[in-house]
């Protein structure tokens, strides 16, 4: 299981997080809004954006790279991955996610 952060337009981050599940490249979105002060290309801006939360098996993350920049409209997306500490996480919850979020049954 890895994490990866991504920042969108508010109005884009419910599209983005759907299709991104929808196609099995994540089994969980979370959707945060936050306030985003940044430099780009000489000018400080002030912008509301959606950090996107993407838990993400660990073999899918070259696809969620590819596919993030395929639904993203930034010139440059953010996209960081996070190692995660799995010996430290719940074990069901990381096999759950390694799955593609699907549910033993």
């Amino acid at each position: 299981m890895k994490i990866a952060l991504a920042n969108v337009p508010p109005d884009r981050a419910d599209s983005i997080a759907r299709a991104l599940v929808a196609e099995g490249l994540v089994a969980c979105v979370n959707i945060l809004p936050v306030r985003s002060i940044y430099r780009w290309k000489g000018t400080v801006c002030d912008e509301p954006e959606s950090t996107l939360v993407l838990k993400a098996p660990s073999d899918a993350m070259d696809r969620l790279r590819v596919r993030l920049l395929e639904l993203h409209p930034y010139e440059l997306p953010e996209f960081v991955v996070l190692e995660l500490d799995e010996a430290a996480s719940l074990a069901p919850y990381v096999a759950w996610v390694d799955s593609g979020g699907s549910v033993p049954g």
